[in-house]
């Protein structure tokens, strides 16, 4: 008897994302982010919407109004910034799909089907909240290093830090000296004062080179990520640590000036205290940097721990 050929598997259509931006980098940098880990493991078919004016979102939410009538019925709907909220309620009202906001929410959390929120916000992990180190970013894990890499990222005074740019130029020339061998990049933020920009280039150290943030372009960053063995970033910067972490680089902390003890700084002192990062304090002392000894990647779990509760079967 010849066994007959079964037929193949239908293809799966792609999963619809719509995701509402509020216009902020930041938030958008998020949400791509986990659109990025998504599409990593299935099909997607994703949508960028601007966010609606809240008058424009409570109309649509009481009368049913549709959000847009081009575009194919969202299975998702991302949203990361307050003034998402209300589009994200109403897209599901009449479209349908699983609303998803990725902070901690200034509407009850039982409004959405999950909240993404860092740990730092203080929100006990639930059946509606999924506890994150961090906020979600747009960095992939690179396992292939370029050796004898090193990347530095200043940051500048922020509502938590204070600045002492002549301590932070100490601790800079203290990490080039003693790793000679090693190339660095110094790299500034938008947030850099430019009194410390124009010290930079002026370190005068052979293996040493600063560039400035008004010259990089969107992708100079994650590229560089990528590509660094060791990373030391300005304490202040806790976003980019979180990044430099999912690159898989071995980071450091250079530490700047307290303002107090808030929700920022005890995200960094977690990471200090759980050794995935090391502080310029404990390595002078000559503890090592250590790339991390887990794969720290928070959008692949998050895109993880939706696709195994909602879209196992698509």
């Amino acid at each position: 008897m010849t066994s007959r050929a079964q037929s193949p598997a239908p293809p799966r259509r792609p999963l619809v994302a719509w995701w509402f931006s509020d216009g902020k980098a930041g938030h958008a940098n998020q949400v791509r982010g986990l659109l990025a880990a998504l599409s990593d493991r299935l099909p997607l078919e994703a949508h960028a919407l601007p966010a609606l004016k809240p008058r424009q979102a409570l109309a649509a939410y009481a009368w049913r109004r549709p959000v847009r009538r081009d575009l194919p019925a969202p299975d998702l709907l991302l949203g990361a910034g307050h003034r998402t909220h209300l589009s994200l309620l109403a897209a599901r009202r009449v479209h349908g799909g699983r609303a998803v906001v990725l902070m901690k929410p200034s509407l009850p959390r039982r409004c959405f089907d999950v909240c993404i929120v860092p740990e730092h916000d203080g929100v006990p992990s639930s059946a509606r909240v999924l506890v994150t180190r961090g906020v979600l970013n747009v960095i992939r894990p690179a396992p292939v290093k370029q050796a004898g890499s090193g990347l530095i990222l200043v940051g500048g005074p922020s509502p938590h830090h204070g600045w002492d740019e002549a301590g932070l130029l100490e601790r800079i020339k203290t990490i080039a000296e003693r790793d000679p061998a090693r190339h660095w990049t110094i790299a500034s933020s938008r947030r850099t004062p430019p009194a410390t920009e124009l010290r930079l280039p002026e370190l005068g150290l052979p293996n040493v080179d600063s560039v400035m943030y008004r010259d990089t372009h969107a992708d100079w960053l994650p590229a560089q990520l990528a590509a660094a063995e060791q990373v030391w970033v300005t304490e202040d910067s806790v976003s980019m640590i979180y990044e430099a972490l999912t690159a898989g680089a071995a980071v450091g902390v250079i530490d700047v000036p307290r303002r107090g003890v808030g929700r920022v700084v005890r995200g960094v002192e977690a990471l200090l205290r759980e050794a995935w990062v090391t502080s310029f304090a404990a390595w002078r002392q000559g503890q090592a940097l250590r790339a991390p000894q887990q794969v720290f990647d928070e959008a692949a779990r998050c895109a993880q721990w939706m696709i195994e509760r909602w879209f196992s079967v698509h």
